[in-house]
């Protein structure tokens, strides 16, 4: 796990953006289950430190595959903190006329100008669906009440993984392993995207549970 918090690198940051995880989602390489695992548990484990890693929380504000990026060992790095606050020692909350991307922010901050830690969470569960269907939240696909979060919830509602890209079920081998895994995070993903920011578990809790699925997984498969 590696970020990139130095507000003055910014635009380092930025010019390294080729290497990004949306623009890896975006191609045609069929990255295998663990490397996706592993992506958002380093992501998740990033967002740990940043809100619980300090006496002052870090709110990243603008969490999107796009400030994801991935190193030559395919190890994620959260990077550009340009809307990053600093949450005073006991505060939860606070208001910032900043706007962040679309599709990924918050229903309450997007409203309501309200930042927090659970903003982050809500951020990163759009990113983790995004990152298992490769379907970006502003598809064209998704109009009028239809949207990445619904669409995902009403397949693990009818038990159907038609959601997840193919590239990762393509094999046959261990798909009923690499199906309930699959499902698992996405369940995770849609807690952390829920409309209420006190329903949302916290990152540490997120981390936990998804380091716990990749162990599941892991002894499925007998590894």
């Amino acid at each position: 796990m590696y970020l990139s918090i130095d507000l003055k690198e910014k635009s380092q940051v930025e010019d390294h953006s080729e290497t990004s995880l949306l623009n890896h989602l975006l191609e045609t390489l069929p990255y295998v289950i663990l490397q996706r695992l592993d992506i958002v548990i380093d992501v998740a484990s990033a967002l740990e430190y940043l809100h619980h890693g300090h006496s002052i929380s870090i709110i990243h504000c603008d969490l999107k595959p796009s400030n994801v990026l991935l190193d030559e060992d395919m190890v994620a790095h959260v990077g550009d903190f340009g809307l990053a606050k600093l949450l005073g020692e006991g505060a939860s909350v606070m208001q910032t006329m900043q706007i962040a991307t679309i599709g990924y922010m918050a229903p309450e901050y997007g409203s309501l100008g309200m930042v927090s830690t659970k903003g982050d969470v809500y951020s990163y569960g759009i990113l983790v669906m995004e990152t298992c269907t490769r379907r970006k939240p502003m598809d064209k696909m998704f109009i009028g009440e239809m949207s990445l979060k619904t669409w995902v919830n009403e397949s693990l509602c009818c038990s159907q993984i038609e959601v997840v890209d193919a590239n990762l079920m393509a094999e046959e081998e261990h798909f009923i392993a690499k199906a309930n895994c699959v499902s698992s995070v996405l369940e995770v993903a849609l807690n952390c995207c829920a409309e209420a920011p006190k329903v949302r578990r916290n990152m540490m809790d997120v981390a936990a549970m998804l380091k716990k699925i990749k162990n599941q997984y892991l002894k499925e498969i007998g590894n």
